[in-house]
């Protein structure tokens, strides 16, 4: 080596020893949790960086690193890109910091508004600034940390699974939140997915809760994840014999899936521990015998059956010469000769074996078939089955207790609608066609009066007597006009009423078009009385059933307890006999006919609440109303009372048994009805007088 070089390598050697200390001394190792954190480099020139100039500067654009930021950088890489096999563990141990800004960055990350600050590797939430600007939100203290440009933000957008597995961490923070909404929020996510996770944090919280109604509804959750995710058997059963009272569809719901089974065939006995729910009997409506021969072949215990599509597409592939299993092909024109044919290619190992009639017999009756349940203690199992049957029965009850009220509600639909019909008919013998169209009126008057009176409250409370006045004055109009000429006619006055009444519909139609107008009800009546899960009737209905035993109460007071009622009850009984005592039959006719075509407007008010309000809203009533009349006997309150709850109850017991068809329940109702009148024509509460002769 010459001099030069020798002096050259002495000078490496002397450089590199100074250069390894300095290198040490500027870049220390990075202290933990902070290694994405960049240092500025101190050696750089002041000029080329303000901050290094300006210690508030740099400390204002790098402010000190937060608890919670220190352990998001242990797993920033998870973070901005999470998997689901992987982010478990980050998201548990992350919510066992307990730190307080814990909650605030699951909901920001959970809902895609978690923002990556690219320069110092940090994360935020951000507020929009405008101007492509953002001001970042530091998630511990919620304040504004400064305001950067968007270009150097990355928004961080965890797929479904990932923020599910977030919301169920997140929970635990929501359950205990001051905010009863946010805990409102926390369990319907709870019911929307539940988890065996959520089981600890909602004992702990329904521990401290003190909203009644957030803690009955926590109580219920809980018992449902017992059912589910119970650490003991007892603890499930427990839960599940506490919902014996219950009538939800949920209780129905968590408990079905602890009856769940599954259906398999073997060789013998069940597999040992197999909580066996019924052994089948291939045959039987449970299990026909293809579908246990399925079970079988499913299990390998039988072969496959050979259908005759397999066997011809066997024959086919083993042709040979002309030949197939020693039978000639021109020989198998009948299937007896390709069974033939099948059985001896089998028999040579040429196709599989085809089952016969009694083999298949024989091997169905040498096995097991069984429904087993998927839940593995028996225990749990019949808790489940005894806890569901007493549910069944409480809501079989339940169902009866509706029906009766939804036959109390259509009752009360038909007596307003028939009771005028009751009385004109009764007092005057009168067969009235148009008394749907009083209706229709009463329905139109309502729709008039909501147009002027926008109070719904206040418009309805109009409407009704409105209503009774505008069908008096009609009834009255017609009796006078029409009715009285016909009175010894009734074949005629049956005419006349129904060409009065396609007048009626046509003139409603030229007047409010054909298209249904809306009568709205108040906001008090909208919804339904829940009585629980089962029973549930709508305001609308009880606010009917209530006008109606009003108007039944204000009729018996009428007739029973006023002049005009005696002058009405003289004249049902005895025309000749009440005129020869100076009753005027001409005005109790007339007053008669406007007092039941005032009641049918009242009816058409109530009944364009619930339907719509068209020039044929009458006729659907009509019939309804005649057979009402008829059922309960001719011109008696007490009896239109018993026919229109004859009627409604029949109805909505026809229809609860065949609940497809509401025209075969009609049909099934009017046979039924002339029955019932051939038995006793006169009605279940006969009147004596002109009428009953009549």
């Amino acid at each position: 080596m010459t001099r030069h070089a020798r002096l050259l390598a002495v000078l490496c050697l002397w450089l590199f020893a100074g250069m390894v200390p300095a290198a040490a001394q500027q870049d220390p190792a990075p202290a933990a949790g902070v290694a994405r954190i960049v240092a500025p480099d101190t050696t750089a020139d002041a000029t080329a960086d303000p901050a290094a100039a300006d210690p508030a500067a740099a400390d204002a654009e790098s402010p000190a690193l937060t608890d919670l930021q220190a352990l998001l950088q242990r797993f920033a890489d998870d973070i901005a890109k999470p998997s689901r096999r992987t982010i478990g563990a980050v998201i548990d141990e992350i919510t066992a910091s307990g730190l307080p800004g814990v909650p605030v960055f699951l909901q920001v990350w959970g809902d895609r508004e978690l923002y990556l600050h690219e320069p110092d590797g940090l994360f935020y939430a951000i507020e929009e600034q405008g101007d492509d600007q953002a001001a970042l939100i530091e998630l511990s203290s919620g304040d504004q940390v400064a305001v950067v440009n968007e270009d150097d933000l990355d928004q961080i957008r965890p797929n479904s699974g990932v923020r599910e597995l977030i919301g169920a961490a997140l929970v635990k923070f929501q359950l205990t939140d001051t905010d009863p909404a946010r805990r409102r929020e926390a369990l319907a996510g709870i019911d929307r997915a539940p988890d065996a996770s959520h089981l600890e944090p909602l004992r702990a919280a329904l521990e401290t809760e003190d909203d009644p109604v957030l803690a009955a509804r926590m109580t219920t959750l809980e018992r449902l994840l017992t059912i589910a995710y119970g650490e003991t058997d007892d603890a499930r059963i427990a839960a599940i014999e506490s919902l014996s009272g219950s009538l939800s569809v949920e209780s129905r719901g968590a408990l079905n899936p602890v009856l769940t089974t599954r259906r398999i065939a073997t060789a013998g006995p069940p597999p040992e521990g197999a909580n066996v729910a019924t052994e089948l009997e291939p045959g039987s409506d449970a299990l026909s015998e293809d579908d246990a021969w399925a079970l079988l072949v499913s299990a390998d215990l039988a072969p496959a059956t050979i259908s005759t599509a397999d066997r011809n597409a066997a024959l086919i592939a083993a042709i040979e010469q002309g030949f197939v299993g020693g039978i000639a092909v021109h020989q198998l024109d009948t299937e007896q000769a390709r069974d033939r044919a099948y059985a001896a290619l089998a028999a040579d190992g040429g196709a599989a074996p085809r089952i016969t009639g009694e083999d298949r017999a024989e091997i169905l009756a040498s096995h097991g078939y069984y429904d087993i349940y998927v839940e593995p203690s028996a225990a749990v199992t019949g808790a489940a089955e005894a806890t569901l049957a007493a549910i069944r029965t409480q809501v079989a009850l339940n169902q009866v207790l509706d029906l009766v009220l939804d036959g109390l509600s259509l009752a009360s639909i038909y007596f307003l609608a028939a009771i005028g019909l009751a009385i004109t008919f009764g007092v005057m013998g009168v067969i009235n066609m148009a008394h749907g169209e009083f209706i229709m009126m009463g329905a139109y008057t309502g729709y008039v009066v909501q147009q002027f009176v926008p109070d719904y409250t206040l418009s309805i409370a109009l409407a009704i007597p409105l209503a009774f006045a505008v069908t008096f004055a009609a009834g009255v109009a017609m009796e006078r006009l029409v009715i009285r000429w016909l009175y010894s006619r009734p074949l005629e006055t049956l005419l006349a009423t129904f060409g009065i009444s396609i007048a009626l519909q046509q003139l409603a139609k030229n007047i409010f078009g054909t298209q249904a107008r809306p009568l709205t009800s108040p906001g008090w009546l909208d919804g339904a009385w829940v009585l629980n899960d089962v029973v549930s009737i709508s305001y609308i209905r009880i606010a009917i059933f209530v006008l109606g035993l009003t108007f039944f109460l204000l009729l018996l007071f009428i007739l029973n307890r006023t002049r005009l009622g005696l002058e009405v009850r003289a004249v049902t009984q005895n025309p000749r006999m009440a005129s020869s005592m100076g009753i005027n039959p001409d005005r109790i006719n007339m007053l008669t006919f406007g007092l039941g075509s005032g009641i049918a407007g009242i009816a058409g008010v109530a009944i364009g609440l619930f339907a719509q309000v068209t020039s044929e809203i009458g006729q659907q009533y009509i019939v309804q109303s005649f057979m009402t009349v008829v059922v309960g006997g001719v011109g008696n309150v007490w009896g239109t009372l018993a026919g229109a709850t004859m009627i409604g109850f029949l109805q909505k017991g026809i229809e609860w048994m065949n609940p497809s068809n509401t025209l075969a329940a009609q049909t099934y109702m009017i046979i039924f009805i002339i029955i019932f009148i051939q038995f006793r024509p006169k009605g279940i509460i006969a009147l004596k007088g002109r009428a009953a002769g009549d």
